[in-house]
């Protein structure tokens, strides 16, 4: 772990799992913050290496929360609230990467949804927030894609939107389950959370209620890799567009880790990368117009670990792009 002066102290609760690894890599390059401590309540004691560095995590309740000003929170969904709140009287700031406050959870007080990319009034929230609910990496992936058509009232009320998207197995963490046992994984393509009940559910319905009137049909997919992510959404559109890319590129021009390109976006273009990459598709043959739209990031750092860090860089008037890989 270095240290600096000059540096942001932070802290990173849950660095065991995929998402808290990834942040501290990402945290051991970064020029403004210092990796003050990362915990493991597993695997306390243990020394993790990141390239030429070394990480020693500590048990949970043993993080010196008052030692940091910035706190990452990647402890598992439904565990993280209370340590979000022991950060908070401890005086640091907190990103947190769970379910735990996200919209829909049904957390009372108002905690900004950290997807910068949503405009002006997002990233003024995240700038002067004390905690920051990290959006979900399915949801990164579909509200991304999805928000510039509502905002262009493009999309018909009471419309159906379907979004069928397939992540890698890190996306299911990395508590030992049989299902992701490398032979059962291995060779096979398979859906779960069928019947919009997967739990990324609440927090992309909640969000898209807010800008239009629609219904939404989930369903993820397990690919047989370990990272990624690749949805594709067929959406009912008011009127056939000349140029169906145009809404898509007028909303994230300027945006740097957007990309809207006229090719089919693919999981190698996104690899660890900070960086979602999405194109749209009339859809042909059908009664009424459509379009497909399709999106790629890698789970790990643009649906988890490096939006974090594009968070926390806003939240301490940071260049967003800083330490980031795109």
């Amino acid at each position: 772990m270095h240290s600096s002066v000059n540096r942001i102290q932070v802290g990173v609760l849950g660095a065991s799992g995929y998402a808290g690894r990834e942040l501290c890599g990402l945290l051991l390059r970064h020029p403004s913050f210092s990796l003050s401590f990362a915990t493991a309540n597993e695997q306390r004691g243990q020394t993790v290496r990141f390239g030429s560095a070394a990480v020693t995590y500590v048990a949970t309740e043993d993080a010196p929360l008052d030692s940091v000003r910035l706190v990452f929170c990647a402890l598992p969904h439904g565990a993280a609230q209370p340590w979000v709140q022991l950060a908070r009287e401890a005086g640091a700031r907190v990103v947190d990467l769970s379910n735990d406050l996200r919209p829909g959870s049904g957390v009372s007080e108002h905690i900004p949804y950290g997807m910068p990319e949503l405009g002006a009034e997002t990233r003024n929230a995240v700038r002067s927030a004390q905690v920051v609910a990290n959006p979900g990496c399915y949801p990164t992936s579909i509200l991304l894609p999805l928000v510039p058509l509502f905002r262009q009232n493009l999309i018909p009320p009471g419309a159906t939107i379907i979004a069928n998207a397939a992540s890698g197995v890190s996306g299911a963490g990395n508590s030992p389950k049989r299902e992701l046992l490398f032979a059962e994984v291995a060779d096979d393509y398979r859906a779960y959370g069928v019947g919009n009940t997967h739990r990324h559910m609440k927090e992309m319905v909640a969000t898209l209620h807010g800008l239009g009137d629609a219904d939404l049909v989930f369903t993820p997919h397990l690919l047989p890799m370990a990272r990624g992510i690749l949805a594709s959404i067929t959406v009912p559109i008011v009127k056939e567009l000349s140029d169906p890319i145009a809404p898509l590129r007028a909303a994230y021009e300027h945006e740097p880790f957007v990309e809207v390109i006229s090719e089919q976006p693919a999981l190698k273009d996104v690899h660890r990368r900070n960086v979602v990459r999405m194109t749209a598709t009339t859809l042909q043959g059908t009664r009424s117009p459509m379009l497909l739209i399709t999106s790629a990031l890698d789970n790990l750092v643009k649906g988890a670990a490096g939006q974090a860090i594009q968070n926390a860089n806003i939240m301490f008037g940071l260049d967003e792009c800083e330490g980031l890989p795109t």
